[in-house]
This record gives structure tokens, sequence and C-alpha cells, in this order.
């Protein structure tokens, strides 16, 4: 009553055994997850994935846009063996392709950032016969410029190599000068004691040729 006829049992080891020989085939994608830039400029959107199967000519990405306040999904970009840019649409000759496949990098550039490009970009990868998985998301926001705390930062450490540099000169500088110095005094210093010791040989020879003289 309390156990299971082996009709019913075969099946299920059956079922174990293929299923740890076979796992799910699953991409797993890996972005930044938000990301802020100045308007005007560009950015990169960084996707990177990691496959059960090796990257080959079936590998697709798909690049998609939804506006932070609402609205319907945009496509951006597609790859499949080659880049396809939008013929149309707000994306149309400002975005370009920047990944590597071979590098599991299938990241893209936006172009000239409006306060309109606001909102979240998903990347969609399928690299059969692994087609399921997460898509990942990155939230955009575009700003006005950089936030103070930031461009005070780096100003601090920028002013602070810059100093260090200069340090490092004017001590440099400062040493070869005063070592210059001191080896331009200790050459006078012998020269003068040189000239003194022949001064005074030629004055004992002098006193040695008049006493001979006098002799």
């Amino acid at each position: 009553m309390y156990g299971k006829s082996p009709a019913r049992v075969l099946p299920l080891l059956l079922g174990l055994q293929l299923t740890a020989l076979c796992p799910t085939a699953a991409v797993e994608i890996y972005t930044s997850g938000a990301l802020e830039a100045v308007n005007g400029t560009d950015v990169r959107l960084k996707c990177t994935f990691s496959s059960f199967a090796p990257v080959g000519d079936a590998l697709t990405v798909t690049w998609n846009f939804r506006p932070r306040d609402g609205g319907h999904e945009q496509f951006v970009f597609y790859y499949h063996r080659e880049p396809f840019r939008p013929m149309s649409g707000r994306f149309k000759d400002r975005v370009v392709w920047d990944g590597n496949p071979e590098r599991y990098d299938v990241s893209i550039i936006l172009w000239k950032l409006q306060f309109d490009d606001n909102g979240t970009y998903t990347c969609q990868v399928k690299n059969p016969p692994d087609v399921d998985g997460l898509v990942g998301s990155i939230r955009l926001s575009v700003v006005h410029t950089v936030p103070f705390s930031e461009i005070f930062f780096l100003a601090v450490a920028i002013g602070s190599a810059c100093a260090v540099m200069i340090i490092t000169v004017i001590a440099v500088v400062l040493f070869q000068h005063f070592r210059k110095k001191r080896w331009a005094k200790r050459a006078h210093d012998d020269e003068g004691i040189k000239s003194k010791e022949e001064e005074k040989l030629k004055q004992e020879n002098k006193v040695s040729v008049y006493l001979e003289d006098a002799d």
C-alpha cells in the first residue's frame, strides 16, 4: 500500500537521469542596471552574456526601449550575423554596434542623448539551443550636468596628482642644484689647497737656493 509499482518508478528515474545529463539551456544577461549620462553626450549601453552553447551564426541580439513616462515599447537595435540599425524612429542614425560576440559582449552606443531618452533599455540574447533566460535591462537617466560631488572629487583627484608631480619635480631640481653647488665648492676648496701647497713649495725652494748661494 505504501510502495510504488516498478512500472511507475522506472519512468521517474529515467526522467531524473535525463535532467541531470541535459541541463536546461538558458542565457544569462549582465548589465549595469542603472546608468546616468549628460544630455548631448554619447553613452555606451553595456550588455554581456553567458551561454551553455558556443556562440555561432545563430546568435541574435535585440535591443528595445520603453520611455520612463510610459508608452509602447520601441525598437532600438538588432544583430544577427551583422548589425541592423533602425531605419526610422527616434533612434535612426543615433545607435551603433559596439559589441563582440566572441567575447560575449553585445553592447551598443547611443549618440547625442536627449532628455526623452530617459527610460529602460532591454537587451535580449538568443544563442540556440540556448533561447530562454531573463532579459537584461538598463535604466538610463539623462541629466543636465554631472552632479557637483562627482565634479568636486574629480577636480580634487586631478589637483592632487598635479601637486604631487610639481612637488616631485621641484625636489629633484633642488637636489640636483645643491649637489652641483656642493661639488663646485669642493672643487674650489681643493684648488685653493693645491695653490697654497704650491706656493709653500715655491717659498721653500727659494729659501734653499738663497742658503746655497750664501754658502
